[in-house]
């Protein structure tokens, strides 16, 4: 009996591993069929042309934007953010980069934008710009600088809220992301304190949401994350998520990245 106990414990194990092991296989191929026709595409189209677009009070197009390579030099910079702006004194990441870009280059009102929802307005044309960006650096590998003071406080900042653990529930970021083999419903849940490899965690935002026909920056990503969580969300392009985002992108250090990617 107790042999047979015994075995139908070791049966049950090996089928779970099986079943799981096929689920996140089965979720792969299905994102690798949907990869040719990834929805992100029609919003790098939208993206670069409110690149180009003059719009705004300045009548202004973003195309003198320094994002980190030189006035309007698109290519390789998403994977090297967020990093130090000597003109705004602060780290940036790649969404309040363009929001400053946005107010001092065309005359949007950056607070304004910061403060409508997702989805909605400015901050869709953001989401499109990020889009359109990061496909610039698709297949480049992240390098996001620690040269200067301010990008490495930013790196401790980001450690010390991953791990940060409050709320109703008691989370933090490494509840879900500080271990290997985590997974919530279908989805694996990656590491982040490590680097995860290419095109996953850090390396896959932004990227568009099957599920609700969204396209999502890192910014509403980070935001859901809170939700979940039940912390109140920081705010748009707060210091917490930059230096969250800090944080990631130096743990993917060497990843290559595939962003947009395509989300369940």
């Amino acid at each position: 009996m107790k042999r047979m106990l015994i075995a139908s414990a070791l049966m049950a194990t090996m089928v779970a591993a099986v079943a799981q092991k096929s689920t996140a296989e089965g979720i792969a191929e299905y994102r690798k069929m949907l990869e040719d026709g990834n929805p992100a595409e029609l919003y790098e189209m939208k993206g670069e042309e409110l690149w180009k677009k003059k719009r705004g009070p300045k009548n202004a197009s973003l195309e003198q934007c320094d994002l980190g390579k030189g006035p309007g030099q698109v290519k390789g910079a998403f994977v090297e953010l967020p990093r130090y702006f000597a003109d705004t004194g602060k780290v940036q990441d790649l969404e309040s980069r363009l929001l400053t870009c946005m107010e001092r280059q065309q005359g949007f009102d950056a607070a304004e934008i910061a403060a409508t929802p997702f989805g909605k307005g400015e901050q869709s044309n953001i989401e499109s710009l990020v889009a359109y960006i990061s496909t610039a650096s698709r297949g480049m590998k992240f390098n996001v600088p620690q040269g200067h003071e301010q990008e490495r406080t930013m790196l401790e900042l980001g450690e010390r809220a991953f791990f940060y653990r409050a709320g109703p529930y008691d989370f933090s970021c490494a509840s879900c992301h500080g271990s290997d083999g985590k997974r919530v419903r279908l989805q694996d849940l990656p590491n982040l304190t490590v680097n995860p490899g290419d095109g996953i965690g850090f390396a896959a935002w932004p990227a568009y949401r099957v599920s609700n026909g969204q396209m999502w920056g890192m910014q509403r990503r980070l935001n859901d994350c809170f939700r979940q969580q039940r912390f109140p969300y920081p705010g748009y392009g707060s210091e917490v998520i930059t230096a969250l985002s800090v944080y990631m992108g130096v743990n993917a250090k060497g990843a290559e990245s595939i962003a947009p990617a395509l989300k369940r």
